[in-house]
């Protein structure tokens, strides 16, 4: 959930080392904090709250170590405080380390640094890493360029959790050492310098190459070398991987927020998603995942398992792959999937989606498909990422960097992909000819369909207007714009702090409708034809008891039966996700700017949830 970053070369440290927290303050602002090699030994800055603190620290300016390690928290053990802030240091002051994870026995391993004589100061799991490696460093005799490297090899098999950890100490001048086990870390590699980072967009104004760890590898970093070792110390040979992504991809390119720049993005990010999959008169490209008629025919359940936003990807992608793969399919929240015991054997095959692929829930949701012995196929958008090397296959939407903590870009760019695996499976199966044929038409059309929808900005940012300071607002929808309603909620609730509740249309009289009363807000989805006259007809019974009402549709409605009414193209009812969440998203960024709020960064929440 935090985010680290680390510099090893001849340059001053600090400047990016705290140009790289910036750049992943997305990730946790509760702390912030550096640690460089000076002259005189460790010296440690850091602060409660943003990022931007650390510009006020007395001294900052003056550092000048060419080492250093970085942190912004997100707490999880230990309120938002100056000692329970990153960087941690072992007792002696001669190991510094920051910390993305949680160490699961932390309490039993302080107890045993306390019996060792050694104190803490702050609430964190993470300060008994640095002692733990005081402890192994000094029990070591034997002196060479790899004693440091060892002792934290040691320190990390008494762990129990996830980590990625960044080491430095003043014994070691020349070296850095870095870990993962379950939390996301990339090295990047520069002519003379060499960088550390939990994402790659932090650092990829300084390089575009990068190393990929996995789980339980180590990194001796040096200015003009990095070695790879496994758990047992075993040299590994990595290959450097060049990232395609343009560093400006990653900033605001103009616009006020990161959340508005990635909302204008989805006709680019859809379109690299599209790409070389889906070609006119061709068939769906999906040769990396091998999976033969036979093997689909046999399949009994698809589960498609993800958390949050990509969870609602899920629900868009079970109507597409019942109703035209004729496949059962459920879709699981991953937090509750691991611990349901689902009926899971070889012949299911398992759907994972994570933006990030570092969603911890997520993962292990996944290692319990794969020790049940169903095959595992992984959605993300981050090649290298946790998930991907767990899954027996994986796919990539290509949305490029998202910065803004609630997901726009990458939700419409997974219902994309998963509509070209349906058409995949669709076609490999040999069923829903018309239907897939049609489809296919309908998604390559979709970058210009959603530009179009984008023009509605005004619109929606004036309904917005009216509405930002209400305290409740429900969406209603059937169908596949029921799915819609329910992201739709979500992130109005993410970004504005508004309680927002989504429901099936058909559901409002089961209860829902004792809620609505004199100038509430209803905001209705429909795209499908068969059941615009039923929708309406319960927006009807909202109007009647004074609601406010705003209509997202691709059909012909009577425009004056409400208060607002946002038209976009008519598409597939598969895709149709796509276009009508795009002014939704576009309100609730209004909404929260209108009440002043932190768009990009809302209060509580982090990018990556990469603990439990």
């Amino acid at each position: 959930m935090c985010g680290i970053v680390g510099y090893i070369g001849t340059r001053k440290a600090s400047p990016i080392l705290i140009n790289g927290l910036l750049r992943l303050e997305y990730r946790g602002y509760d702390s912030a904090g550096i640690a460089t090699l000076e002259d005189e030994g460790l010296t440690v800055m850091k602060d409660k709250g943003r990022v931007k603190n650390l510009y006020n620290i007395p001294g900052i300016d003056d550092l000048k170590g060419t080492i250093g390690i970085a942190h912004t928290r997100w707490a999880t053990h230990g309120k938002p405080s100056k000692e329970n802030s990153h960087p941690h240091v072992d007792n002696s002051k001669s190991f510094s380390v920051v910390h993305n994870g949680i160490i699961e026995n932390y309490n039993e391993l302080r107890k045993f640094l306390t019996d060792k004589g050694y104190k803490f100061y702050s609430q964190t799991d993470t300060e008994v890493i640095p002692n733990l490696i005081h402890y192994y460093y000094n029990k070591d005799t034997k002196n060479d360029d790899l004693k440091l490297l060892r002792a934290v090899n040691k320190a990390c098999k008494d762990l129990k959790g996830s980590f990625a950890v960044e080491v430095i100490s003043k014994y070691d001048k020349e070296h850095m050492v870095v870990v993962r086990k379950d939390s996301p870390l990339v090295i990047g590699k520069g002519d003379g310098e060499n960088y550390i980072s939990s994402d790659i967009p932090a650092i990829l104004s300084f390089t575009k190459d990068f190393y990929l760890l996995n789980d339980l590898e180590f990194a001796l970093l040096s200015r003009d070398d990095i070695k790879f070792y496994d758990i047992d110390l075993n040299p590994v040979e990595k290959r450097v991987q060049v990232i395609e992504w343009d560093a400006a991809s990653a900033e605001k390119e103009g616009y006020e927020d990161y959340m508005l720049k990635e909302i204008h993005e989805q006709p680019t990010a859809i379109r690299e998603t599209i790409g070389a999959k889906l070609n006119e008169g061709a068939k769906c490209d999906f040769d990396e995942l091998k999976f033969t008629k036979e093997y689909l025919q046999g399949v009994n359940k698809i589960y498609l398992v993800a958390c949050g936003t990509a969870m609602h990807a899920g629900l868009a992608g079970k109507v597409m792959l019942e109703k035209l793969c004729k496949i059962p399919t459920e879709v699981d929240i991953a937090s509750e999937f691991r611990y349901r015991d689902p009926i899971i054997d070889d012949k299911t095959l398992c759907i994972f989606i994570s933006q990030s692929g570092e969603t911890a829930d997520t993962i292990a949701a996944l290692k319990l498909s794969r020790e049940k012995k169903a095959r595992t196929l992984a959605i993300t958008n981050v090649i290298g990422s946790s998930i991907t090397r767990e899954a027996d296959y994986s796919i990539y939407t290509h949305a490029g960097p998202e910065i803004a903590v609630a997901s726009t870009k990458a939700y419409t760019s997974q219902v994309v992909l998963l509509a070209l695996l349906t058409i995949y499976f669709a076609e490999t199966l040999g069923v829903s000819k018309k239907e897939v044929d049609d489809l296919k038409k309908e998604i390559i059309e979709l970058p210009k369909k959603v530009e179009e929808v984008l023009k509605t900005d005004e619109q929606v940012r004036e309904f917005g207007h009216r509405i930002y300071q209400e305290k409740d607002v429900f969406f209603l929808g059937r169908g596949i714009d029921e799915t819609v309603a329910r992201e739709s909620a979500l992130k109005l609730k993410e970004i504005s702090y508004i309680h927002a509740d989504s429901y099936p249309a058909g559901e409002l009289k089961h209860g829902p409708i004792a809620l609505i009363e004199n100038g509430i807000t209803v905001i209705s989805i429909m795209t499908d034809p068969k059941l615009v006259e039923k929708t309406v007809s319960n927006i009807q019974e909202v109007i009647t008891r004074g609601a406010k009402t705003l209509v997202v549709t691709n059909q012909k409605v009577d425009d004056k039966m409400f208060d607002t009414v946002v038209h976009i193209p008519e598409t597939s009812p598969f895709v149709s996700p796509i276009l009508s969440v795009i002014p939704l998203q576009l309100l609730s960024y209004y909404i929260s700017k209108e009440k002043g709020l932190d768009v990009d960064k809302p209060r509580n929440l982090a990018k990556s949830v990469t603990v439990e």
